[in-house]
């Protein structure tokens, strides 16, 4: 049986795939951001709610990238883990 890492590095191989993939990138990471700085704080889904005042249906919808959030509600994410957000732009790696 394949890793999920096995997985996906044989799926990027094919050029369409990766195309499709590479453009939700931006989401994804987004998405791991929110997720992994609640965990880090082992804070549920619903505890976040009620330190941001944002309905826990809603975080779980980002989580699971149902809704985009916009730059407010990702700053009120932040402000209730305790953190301060930061927006990059890096270089695209060269092929």
């Amino acid at each position: 049986m394949k890793t999920l890492n096995e997985f996906m590095n044989e799926q990027l191989e094919n050029t369409e795939f990766k195309k499709e993939y590479e453009k939700i990138q931006p989401e994804m990471d987004v998405i791991r951001a929110i997720v992994d700085a609640r965990i880090a704080q082992n804070l549920t889904q619903k505890e976040l709610s009620e330190r941001t005042g944002i309905d826990q249906a809603d975080i779980s919808k980002l989580e699971n990238g149902t809704r985009n959030p916009t730059l407010n509600l990702l700053k009120r994410l932040a402000d209730g883990m305790g953190m301060s957000l930061k927006i990059e732009f890096v270089p695209k790696a060269k092929v």
